[in-house]
């Protein structure tokens, strides 16, 4: 009963951060964690990347963190190489939350770990990521606990983040 648990969270996923390292996601374990596909040529990137970096400074010391994952299937949004997109989001919008390897997250070649936030929280027309910044909320336990549409200001899902950090 344990093992099969422990496949209903986050926690059994291993991704590469923008460097190409090996990040077992258990490392997040016992925090609250927002996952958003990322983009740097997107017309909702400015807000988004705002919006995150106050959510991110307000709520890190708190057991909050954000996993940024680059991808660009989506009208060809984030072409650059890891390297660049590491420039544009560490430089240009200023985030200091972790930025992962930049993955597919729709169709045969998804990442496994948005092939398991799908099957966790479909969306209203299906389980397809729609559009960049698509957001999962996850709780400390690593179970996905919302989805939010790519258009919902991060600042608008606070309340949710301060309810799972409340939680223990």
């Amino acid at each position: 009963m344990a093992e099969d648990a422990a496949l209903k969270s986050i926690y059994h996923f291993t991704v590469q951060d923008i460097r190409g390292n090996d990040v077992s996601l258990s490392d997040y374990s016992g925090k609250v964690v927002l996952i958003v596909n990322v983009a740097s040529k997107c017309g909702l990137t400015q807000s988004n990347y705002k919006e995150l970096n106050v959510l991110y400074e307000k709520h890190k010391n708190q057991g909050f963190e954000i996993l940024a994952f680059p991808c660009n299937q989506f009208a060809g949004q984030e072409p650059g190489t890891n390297e660049q997109i590491q420039e544009v989001a560490c430089t240009m919008f200023k985030a200091e939350f972790p930025i992962f390897d930049k993955v597919e997250v729709n169709g045969k070649n998804a990442a496994p770990l948005y092939k398991f936030l799908k099957s966790e929280k479909g969306g209203y027309f299906g389980d397809a990521i729609k559009w960049n910044f698509t957001k999962f909320l996850v709780n400390k336990e690593g179970k996905v606990v919302e989805r939010y549409a790519p258009t919902t200001s991060p600042l608008k899902i606070e309340k949710d983040i301060q309810n799972l950090l409340g939680s223990s």
